[in-house]
């Protein structure tokens, strides 16, 4: 698009979405082209790529007797949420394959019981495509079924409610940027970036200190709300201790978008400001870091960690155009508040040009040790209020 036509097409009022309080973490809802039902599957191949050391986790921690009595009131129903479900189809697998994990045990500590029964909570945030989820429910499955909106860094549930949490590829999401990032005074002002890869260390501390009080957020709720006993599944996007971001095939895309966008400023396509007070709210914590957190916290106990490869069936160059296809489907919602719809656009169509230029680079930044996996245990101690 020419950029005579682009500027003609954003209105008279290029800086009428400048400020960032807190974008909405919003996929693209339906099933079009370019939504994240249809755009997913990347996240779901690197989700499975620890399902096996996760399992043999999950069986040898999970106590279904003393799972079942440890709610208020004795249950024969197994209650499983899914935290940051989207809109399909990648729950509906995620819960399956937990529930018949459960089965497996079940039928190993209880053989002469009935089965439990299972009812699966699918939450997201308020603005989630909960239509498109629901109706794209699998018509044969093993599980009662509702939707939770709100957000997980809060309460969600009763107390001693739930019994096994899971959360995949969500985790990275902070509930805001940093309020540093656009704070002139700080110096954490991130000035013509979008985002902690390649940024000074005031920067990446900022989101270090936002993620840590997001995560103690979460674990606090959660320890609340999951029977003592009970488990919560993680799988999120990490990094090896003291690795660089910029050393990460994501740190060089989002180094990138923010090239994309500092040039159309240089076009007069959007402002300066749009660019600096716009922050991607991405944090991929560390394995220390993480474990530290979760200790720090003290409410839940580590049976299982680890870091893996999310991408070994990564063979070849990457296909980009399919690549940027998955990232706007899962992006879409913080760029399209803050600047116009025709700015999005062209950013897509040039971020597959410059990505495509360091193809090779890319490929070879997938590598072991840039996603987590964990499964932690609500302790068995009377929770201390916090």
């Amino acid at each position: 698009m020419a950029t005579e036509e682009l500027i003609s097409r954003m209105g008279d009022d290029p800086e009428s979405k400048t400020l960032q309080d807190s974008s909405p973490i919003q996929v693209i809802g339906g099933q079009g082209t370019y939504s994240y039902f249809k755009n997913s599957t990347y996240q779901k191949l690197a989700a499975n790529v620890s399902k096996e050391k996760v399992d043999k986790a999950i069986k040898r921690t999970l106590d279904v007797k003393s799972l079942l009595s440890s709610s208020p009131y004795p249950t024969n129903t197994i209650r499983l949420v899914d935290c940051g479900c989207a809109d399909g189809p990648n729950t509906f697998d995620a819960m399956q394959d937990l529930i018949e994990t459960i089965m497996e045990i079940c039928k190993s500590q209880c053989p002469d019981s009935k089965m439990p029964e299972f009812q699966v909570f699918l939450n997201d945030q308020t603005y989630n495509d909960f239509n498109t989820l629901f109706t794209s429910l699998p018509q044969e499955r093993e599980y009662f079924v509702a939707g939770v909106p709100g957000s997980f860094h809060k309460r969600l549930f009763p107390e001693s409610f739930v019994h096994v949490v899971h959360v995949s590829h969500a985790l990275h999401w902070l509930s805001q940027p940093p309020e540093e990032l656009v704070d002139r005074a700080s110096g954490a002002w991130n000035k013509g970036r979008i985002h902690y890869a390649f940024a000074p260390e005031e920067v990446v501390n900022a989101y270090a200190n936002q993620f840590a009080r997001d995560f103690d957020n979460f674990l606090n709720a959660r320890a609340k709300e999951i029977v003592r006993g009970g488990i919560i599944v993680i799988s999120n996007p990490s990094i090896p201790d003291g690795m660089p971001y910029s050393l990460i095939a994501n740190g060089l895309m989002y180094e990138c978008m923010g090239d994309i966008l500092n040039h159309m400023v240089e076009e007069g396509l959007i402002s300066e400001a749009q660019v600096d007070t716009f922050n991607l709210p991405i944090y991929s914590c560390p394995l220390r870091e993480f474990t530290a957190l979760v200790e720090r916290n003290g409410n839940f106990r580590i049976e299982a960690i680890g870091l893996t490869n999310p991408s070994p069936w990564l063979e070849g160059r990457i296909n980009m155009p399919e690549f940027v296809k998955h990232i706007r489907a899962a992006f879409e919602g913080m760029f399209s508040k803050h600047f116009p719809l025709e700015i999005c656009e062209e950013m897509y169509r040039r971020l597959v040009e410059r990505l495509d230029e360091i193809n090779d680079e890319m490929t070879a930044c997938y590598r072991d040790g840039i996603q987590l996996y964990a499964v932690l245990q609500r302790k068995r101690f009377k929770l201390v209020q916090r």
